[in-house]
């Protein structure tokens, strides 16, 4: 644990490690002054028969680089030395830099089989040194296959995936049996939250909706004049665009665009509120979460929804109006007749119905990842993240459940 923390310390500041080589053989003196690196280190290597003395001294700063012993390793792979004894001389500052280099030059020293002897050093030093390499690594235990790595990936994977199913399904159950404590009326929430949530997700998205919706209808009307008026049949752009808007992209689009804004706002409060432990405060005050933050959200953002989607369905058929009037010189009211006999208010109750689900599911997912929030600022960035990518999927997939039932039942 301690060498890992040396080593972790002197290489993370250290901010470009500069060697120091030496020519100096064994049975000469070397002596370093200031060398290129800007630092001043003394180190003297004293040959005496089978001892090989190390005198070390000098400033030894992190942000002077590590120095490399590869010159104490030749000398102790020439032969004949059966110690390695290293003292303090001259030392006025010591960091990290010495621990790392001492730590080095023991495992120089155990590799050729000499006793490293460390007792010309500050007791305290050379008690860190004796506490780095006290535990051996462990054959074996830093060696994994590749295959078990790839097994323990796909396990670890799976695992992950089960534990975020049942944190779902547990967080659904909360939120159903929220909503039995609402009818019964012994939940405990506060109704000026559904008006705060009704107002940023409602008047403060207009300006996003109106441009994606126009964008959206001017878009399928182009596509379809295109297409259509090679066959003379442009006045069925109207159509199109009445269809397509009332049925799927005034809702898919609107829940999308609350996605990102509203449901990743719910994510990044909630989550901040459980970072700060007020979730954690609630819960011993006994005021349940679920009734306190999730459902208000979930009733105003299931509001707004349909007010936006009808919104979002008279500003795409605008879009393709002032397509079809340009593009294919239809006139306003030519154009808004076709359009009249195209649609059919079960097309708007579709809309209507899958904007009120969307809606939900926007702020149930905002509110999970929110209240699934860890207790740190990555975890909030990550849970708002998660909370945007969760409410698409959750649009994307709804929309395809409803297709299926709609196509079934003839609507």
């Amino acid at each position: 644990m301690i060498r890992a923390i040396i080593v972790t310390m002197a290489f993370d500041q250290a901010t470009a490690p500069k060697r120091q080589r030496s020519n100096n053989r064994r049975g000469r003196a070397m002596k370093t002054g200031k060398d290129e690196a800007g630092t001043r280190r003394l180190i003297r290597m004293e040959p005496a028969g089978p001892v090989l003395r190390l005198a070390v001294g000098g400033v030894w700063a992190l942000s002077d680089g590590l120095t490399d012993p590869a010159t104490v390793g030749e000398a102790l792979g020439a032969g004949g030395i059966d110690t390695l004894a290293v003292r303090c001389e001259g030392l006025e500052r010591a960091d990290s830099a010495l621990m790392v280099y001492l730590t080095a030059l023991h495992d120089l020293a155990a590799a050729a089989g000499v006793r490293f002897d460390v007792s010309g050093v500050d007791a305290g030093i050379s008690a860190l040194v004796a506490l780095a390499r006290a535990v051996p690594e462990q054959a074996g235990t830093g060696h994994v296959t590749e295959s078990v790595a790839r097994i323990d990936r796909v396990g670890s994977k799976a695992l992950a995936a089960a534990r975020e199913v049942n944190s779902q399904i547990q967080f659904y159950g909360e939120l159903a049996l929220s909503f039995g404590r609402l009818f019964t009326g012994r939940a405990r929430l506060r109704w000026r939250d559904v008006l705060e949530v009704l107002e940023e997700s409602g008047p403060r998205s207009l300006l996003i909706v109106t441009v994606i919706g126009g964008l959206i209808g001017m878009i399928l009307a182009f596509i379809g004049a295109v297409q259509l008026r090679r066959f003379g049949a442009g006045i069925y752009v109207a159509d199109l665009v009445g269809l397509a808007m009332a049925r799927e992209m005034a809702a898919v689009m609107t829940g999308i665009v609350i996605a990102g804004k509203t449901g990743a706002a719910f994510a990044a409060r909630i989550g901040t509120m459980q970072a700060n432990e007020e979730v954690d405060a609630l819960i011993t005050l006994g005021i349940s979460p679920i009734d306190f933050l999730v459902l208000p959200r979930v009733i105003g953002l299931a509001l707004m929804m349909p007010l936006l989607y009808f919104y979002a369905c008279g500003v795409g058929l605008a879009g393709g109006m002032l397509i079809g009037t340009t593009v294919l010189d239809l006139s306003p009211t030519e154009y808004w007749q076709q359009t009249q006999h195209a649609l059919h208010p079960i097309q708007f109750m579709i809309g209507l119905g899958k904007s009120v689900v969307f809606g939900a599911l926007v702020a149930i997912a905002g509110c999970m990842r929110g209240i699934r929030c860890g207790r740190s600022a990555a975890a909030v960035g990550e849970a708002t993240t998660s909370a945007v990518v969760t409410g698409i999927l959750y649009i994307i997939i709804t929309d395809a459940i409803f297709a299926v039932l709609l196509e079934i039942y003839g609507l």
